[in-house]
């Protein structure tokens, strides 16, 4: 299985919007589009899981694809850098 990053996406996208998308290039595990904590809004970015091979034509086909006029970047998603811990109280 393949997590793959989709990000500038237009903020009135969907999940169906990219699960049609990528179902032209195999079938699509999951959906998740990112929304910001505080208020509910999307943040313009979301994950798609797909097979491996399938996950690749669809990268290939994709990334700078124009969707309601922005060009979408897609990429293999990378693991998170850990972030430093710390703040809060210490005695």
């Amino acid at each position: 299985m393949t997590t793959i990053y989709v990000g500038n996406l237009p903020f009135s996208a969907n999940e169906a919007d990219l699960r049609v998308l990528f179902e032209r290039y195999g079938k699509v595990d999951s959906v998740k589009l990112i929304n910001d904590r505080e208020t509910g809004r999307p943040r313009g970015f979301g994950f798609v899981d797909m097979p491996a091979s399938e996950a690749q034509a669809a990268i290939a086909a994709l990334n700078g694809y124009e969707m309601n006029g922005r060009a979408l970047r897609i990429n293999e998603a990378q693991e998170r850098a850990p972030r430093p811990g710390g703040g809060g109280f210490r005695r």
